[in-house]
């Protein structure tokens, strides 16, 4: 089939390569001028199964009231704009912080997360992919006395679904990860995930897409989608703007058998004309990424989630990437200072000697959340459309798995794992 895929970030650039894989003529549309260059940029970094725990859960309203009017807070909720959108998915999202919800929805995170680590292991060795991947598992710190108990309890039910994790004194997470040294009178203990990976998106996204290229996707990059055209039979065509060789900007339209929506925070806007609606909203990271001297011994060597700041950190070759926060107040890509420089803030109080912090470069991005945190990866109401969107703070993680589920739905292939749990209507 001619199947054109929208977006070339880390979902839509590996759907590619699968799709093509399966011998389909595929067409990648973006409009950045490569590949990775929007939500895959700059994140965490974190292959991060241990943290499957979806947003919503009974504890997180009681934690948004408390963190109302800080402007540090890990979480910010823009309740006082008027947007429909932010209110809707709101209460979509209260609807997901019972315990019978929270179990459902970290059910099958967990599920989708296992599966595309197993898929992104089986590519780096099949491709020979170069990405600043670190096998050394990811591990948790926490300073709360109760956060820690109920993150133990946590980690003993996830053991028994196949996701170990060891329970560690706050000893023994120094002994592991030396960089904490410094942080350690304040640790009450940790958890580790040795299974868990890290390895920077930007490059794996960009290597992928340079496989999918070799092998005929056509990748059409400074290419804007305005709409999509519908016909009795479905979508008929995407109607796009490119910049001619003089820089002006002309009209563009591919038509194929079927369409691939992988467009993250603005896949709502795309369909908002055929019918049906994505509650997807967009939550704003920040990340910083600080520039290492070789071999330097104050940094840390094994990913790291703060779960009392919701900061990620990750080695990527001789850079460490700090990540976290979320602000849910649209579409607005603005790097606010303040929180940026909140995010380098927290990263020198852990790391204090890591480098110099005044050579950090700081990024924000708008990251796709569904309010149950699971994506959408499923055929669409509209026959030849699919969707692989939405996949929120795990995009990195999920996204290997994701293709491959998204290339066995359009062959009609059995897939690798259940996947009622990421249908439209769910």
């Amino acid at each position: 089939m001619d199947i054109v895929v929208l977006g070339a970030g880390v979902t839509g650039a590996t759907s590619a390569w699968f799709l093509a894989r399966d011998g389909h003529r595929v067409t990648v549309i973006d409009r950045q001028p490569a590949a990775g260059m929007e939500t895959s940029f700059a994140n965490g970094g974190q292959i991060s199964v241990s943290h499957a725990t979806p947003w919503a859960t009974p504890q997180t309203p009681l934690k948004a009231l408390k963190w109302l009017g800080r402007d540090d807070a890990p979480l910010i909720f823009r309740w006082f704009r008027r947007d429909p959108a932010l209110w809707a998915w709101g209460l979509r999202f209260l609807a997901n912080c019972t315990p019978s919800a929270c179990a459902h929805n970290t059910r099958h995170t967990v599920a989708l997360a296992m599966h595309s680590r197993t898929v992104l292991q089986g590519l780096r060795q099949e491709l020979g992919l170069s990405y600043d991947a670190l096998t050394r598992g990811i591990l948790h710190i926490f300073r709360d006395p109760r956060e820690y108990e109920a993150q133990c309890r946590s980690a003993e039910i996830m053991g028994r679904s196949g996701l170990p994790q060891d329970i560690l004194t706050p000893a023994a997470v120094v002994a592991l990860e030396p960089a904490l040294a410094s942080a350690a009178p304040q640790l009450v203990g940790g958890l580790y995930s040795a299974d868990d990976e890290s390895g920077d998106a930007h490059r794996f996204t960009q290597a992928i897409a340079r496989q999918a290229a070799a092998i005929g996707v056509d990748f059409q990059y400074g290419t804007s989608v305005q709409c999509l055209e519908t016909s009795k039979s479905g979508i008929a065509g995407v109607v796009c703007e490119q910049l001619d060789p003089t820089g002006q900007p002309v009209s563009r339209r591919f038509q194929a058998d079927a369409y691939v929506l992988c467009m993250g925070s603005f896949s709502p806007k795309i369909v908002r004309s055929l019918g049906f609606s994505l509650p997807i909203y967009p939550a704003k990271g920040y990340s910083m990424t600080l520039p290492l001297a070789d071999n330097e011994p104050n940094a840390p060597t094994i990913s790291i989630t703060d779960d009392e700041h919701k900061m990620v950190y990750s080695r990527l070759g001789n850079r460490l990437r700090g990540a976290g926060t979320a602000e849910l107040a649209g579409w607005d890509q603005q790097l606010r200072q303040k929180r940026a420089e909140q995010i380098r803030s927290n990263a020198e109080a852990l790391f204090p000697k890591a480098g110099d912090y005044r050579q950090a470069t700081l990024w924000c991005g708008l990251r796709p959340k569904t309010p149950d945190s699971l994506p959408y990866l499923c055929q669409s109401p509209v026959a030849n459309l699919y969707l692989n969107t939405g996949h929120g703070t795990l995009g990195w993680t999920m996204a290997a798995g994701s293709a491959q589920i998204l290339a066995d739905l359009v062959a009609g292939r059995p897939t690798a794992i259940d996947t009622t749990g990421y249908r439209l209507r769910r």
